[in-house]
């Protein structure tokens, strides 16, 4: 579906950007991946092969996207497709949420989405397809997540805004929409595997069909969007959450 593609995935070296880098470069996509952790950018791009990227990017730091855009002209020229993938997750009730959360949730969620389009901007061909990474919470109100329920509110929007402005140079812009999703961003850092499954069964029985997703199921999505497929879709949404937020 891919074949001679390139492809760049933010936040690719674990998660649902991990298992969406696997599965198009096994789709004949060359994957370039970025994350913040050398140890874990590496032993992704081990997994993914000595064709693929790796490159150490925080999405908020303006000095580490100019590096990366200048690595992706070395290596690949031009891209074929970037799917802005980084974020974090993190409750932030109102009254409990202080300014230093407030900045990191919406510096990564927002500012970063927006600025690591605006970087590889001048690389996009024409055809190339931009994914952005939103949640099933952009459509309901949940207790304790407002921030980050915004923050893919405000990426949800920019599917279609960034749509309308890139859409004469043939460029299409659509959004992936995951539900709970059993990845590293849901786990906390020394939590035991017995803690975790007892949290992914009880945030399971929240969601209508049953159980959380697998990254492996946003995956599929993101690559469907990346391929000529889906050519007749821009600004759009695909919602994969198990019916969380539509029954």
């Amino acid at each position: 579906m891919l074949d001679g593609k390139t492809v760049l995935i933010t936040g690719g070296s674990s998660g649902i950007g991990l298992a969406t880098a696997q599965l198009m470069a096994k789709n004949g996509a060359r994957v370039a991946i970025t994350g913040t952790d050398p140890h874990k950018l590496e032993t992704a791009r081990a997994l993914l092969g000595d064709d693929a990227l790796a490159i150490q990017t925080d999405v908020t730091k303006s000095e580490d996207l100019a590096r990366m855009q200048i690595v992706l002209k070395e290596e690949f020229g031009e891209l074929n497709v970037l799917f802005a993938n980084a974020g974090v997750a993190f409750g932030t009730p109102l009254g409990k949420t202080d300014e230093v959360m407030y900045t990191k949730l919406m510096d990564v969620n927002v500012k970063g989405v927006f600025f690591s389009v605006q970087t590889v901007l001048p690389l996009l061909s024409e055809n190339a397809s931009v994914i952005l990474n939103t949640s099933w919470l952009n459509q309901i109100g949940t207790p304790g997540k407002a921030l980050l329920s915004a923050s893919k509110a405000a990426v949800r929007s920019f599917a279609r805004v960034m749509s309308a402005e890139l859409v004469e140079r043939k460029i299409r812009v659509n959004c992936v929409s995951p539900g709970s999703i059993e990845t590293p961003i849901h786990r906390n850092p020394n939590e035991t595997d017995e803690h975790f499954r007892a949290y992914a069964e009880r945030i399971g029985k929240q969601v209508p069909i049953g159980r959380m997703g697998r990254a492996e199921e946003i995956a599929g999505a993101v690559l469907f969007l990346a391929s000529d497929a889906s050519a007749y879709m821009l600004g759009s949404e695909i919602v994969v959450d198990g019916g969380r937020a539509e029954l």
